[in-house]
């Protein structure tokens, strides 16, 4: 059952993509706005509160009507909620915009657009950015976009369905990757002023549950990128201390398509021996990433890559569902 709501959920996703401003991704904002207002009082238990009844009650809920369809009308009826559901949270399509414009003004060579273009999707300062760093910035950004929007959505979805949790895991890892960026955002903008509690609260709930996924989505990359050295690059990023998920994703991606980019690969070429950092200190080539600087025409290797890894995921969720009901 897996199987076929991912499949028709991506089929439906590439050929009808949710439009930007759609209504279920505003409910979506506008929910946890509400609960932000409603519970946020600066305090630790307020806290893990806003953040259950942002995550936990639309995943429960999910669920709910994911055993009422069962129970009511049979499973096809469940599986066509999965696809709704997963439809709604998993897809390129909720990103890939950002990266085929950027790559287009790129290879356009309109490098003005592209910063800018760049600026609008990460709500930061691009200008000045050399071309290079432009496309080192497009392929880290794309990289943990396909993550947290196509694989992580994957994980949660298959490991909780398998155990009868239906697509609540879809639900709970899009929420838990959105709470707490929005609230973010909206602190910043102090449009709606957040308490530091209820964002370092939802902060760590995201640590939690980006943990597995992110490691499968490295090991997934290595797999179909080049293994050995993805796997080095991802040993050499831990052993310099305790790293996030997006640093070890962006360090199996690096080795696995042989290119400079994640952690410290913006500092300077690898193997300078006069690196120095923006203070004008001294850089340990060490801590630079190897591999090639990133040009435009790396941008399809990336994009074969995450399709590859794609392709291994359903052919690896149709050999479970076959064996499951071979067993």
């Amino acid at each position: 059952m897996s199987f076929i709501a991912i499949l028709v959920a991506l089929l439906l996703e590439q050929a009808r993509p949710l439009p930007r401003g759609n209504p279920i991704h505003a409910g979506m904002r506008a929910w946890v706005r509400m609960v932000a207002r409603a519970v946020d009082a600066g305090q630790p238990q307020q806290a893990w509160l806003a953040w259950a009844a942002s995550v936990l009650v639309p995943s429960l809920l999910a669920l709910a009507l994911h055993w009422l369809l069962v129970v009511t009308l049979g499973w096809a009826a469940a599986v066509v909620w999965n696809i709704a559901v997963l439809y709604a949270t998993l897809g390129f399509r909720q990103f890939s915009h950002h990266f085929t414009e950027i790559r287009d003004a790129l290879e356009g060579a309109d490098e003005a657009r592209a910063r800018q273009l760049l600026a609008d999707w990460q709500q930061s300062d691009a200008s000045g950015l050399p071309r290079s760093e432009i496309v080192r910035q497009v392929v880290e950004h794309s990289v943990i976009a396909a993550h947290r929007h196509v694989f992580g959505v994957l994980v949660w979805f298959s490991v909780l369905a398998a155990f009868g949790f239906g697509p609540a895991g879809a639900v709970l890892y899009r929420l838990g990757e959105f709470a707490p960026r929005y609230w973010m955002h909206k602190d910043r903008s102090m449009s709606q002023p957040v308490s530091s509690t209820l964002q370092d609260a939802a902060t760590r709930a995201w640590q939690l549950l980006d943990w597995l996924p992110a490691r499968i989505t490295a090991i997934a990359f290595a797999v179909v990128g080049s293994f050995e050295a993805a796997i080095e690059g991802w040993h050499d990023y831990e052993q310099r201390g305790p790293g996030d998920s997006d640093g070890v994703i962006l360090a199996a991606t690096a080795g696995a398509v042989g290119l400079r980019i994640g952690p410290g690969a913006s500092i300077a070429p690898a193997g300078d021996a006069d690196d120095t950092q923006p203070d004008g200190a001294a850089t340990p080539t060490a801590l630079v990433p190897p591999g090639q600087t990133p040009e435009v025409g790396h941008l399809r290797i990336i994009v074969g890559l995450v399709w590859r890894t794609v392709v291994m995921w359903m052919v690896l969720l149709a050999l479970l569902t076959l064996a499951r009901l071979l067993g």
